[in-house]
């Protein structure tokens, strides 16, 4: 029997999505305190998590469950090919680093496609789907905040194959619940998406540090370009 999954992961996750965006880095960034440094090491990290979700789904297209969800439009790998290399040039792959928080994320992923691949279903939903929902918003949050122009250095959040997102969402939850699974099933896909909201969380909070410190630099500039102009006034007087 059909289970609602669509409706149990957005109720079930909704105290999970709260805390992910009070963290430090997602709040300051969704406030539009976004460091370019901070962003490109964000960047690779979602790379390595992509990459071992996409190579998992790939592996996994006949598994009943995972099939119907496999939506090739939402695959990030190679558009965040494209930001790398903006940001760390031609020789990204070899200048980049995943976190360890990212690191465990990657190990998570690839344990459950071994051991209980239903459970890639929370995994999925709460990237895939969140970044489709919100895209757009912090694609527009980013190019003011860092002074960007176009989709260079962005191209995460543009699905150049979805020409219509609502409609799009519509259909990935009609098809989450029409998987087959049971309610016993679905209660553990739920808890495993609050699992994947906080091995998120725990890759936006190694980036505070940097984010910080960005955020002094800047501070600690403003304040000394305020000092020397107050001495220079000083003098006139």
């Amino acid at each position: 029997m059909a289970v609602a999954l669509a409706t149990q992961l957005r109720e079930g996750t909704k105290k999970s999505h709260t805390m992910a965006e009070n963290t430090g880095f997602v709040s300051c960034f969704l406030k539009g305190v976004v460091d370019k440094l901070s962003y490109r090491k964000l960047v690779a990290d979602l790379y390595f998590v992509y990459g071992a979700m996409e190579e998992e789904i790939s592996r996994l297209k006949e598994h009943p469950v995972l099939a119907p969800i496999a939506f090739e439009q939402l695959n990030r790998s190679q558009a965040l090919e494209k930001d790398l290399s903006y940001y760390y040039g031609s020789d990204w792959l070899k200048l980049i680093e995943a976190t360890p928080g990212a690191l465990e994320y990657v190990e998570r992923i690839h344990e459950v496609a071994r051991t209980a691949p239903e459970l890639l279903v929370g995994h999925h939903y709460t990237r895939y789907l969140g970044d489709l929902s919100g895209g757009q918003i912090l694609k527009a949050i980013a190019q003011k905040a860092m002074n960007m122009a176009g989709d260079d250095g962005l191209n995460f959040y543009v699905f150049p194959e979805i020409a219509d997102e609502k409609a799009f969402k519509t259909n990935y939850r009609a098809t989450l619940d029409s998987l087959p699974i049971d309610q016993p099933t679905a209660d553990r896909i739920v808890e495993e998406a609050n699992r994947a909201f906080r091995l998120n969380m725990k890759m936006f909070q190694e980036l505070e540090g940097n984010l910080v410190a960005a955020i002094g630099k800047v501070l600690f500039g403003f304040l000394t370009r305020r000092q020397r102009s107050g001495s220079t006034e000083a003098v006139a007087a």
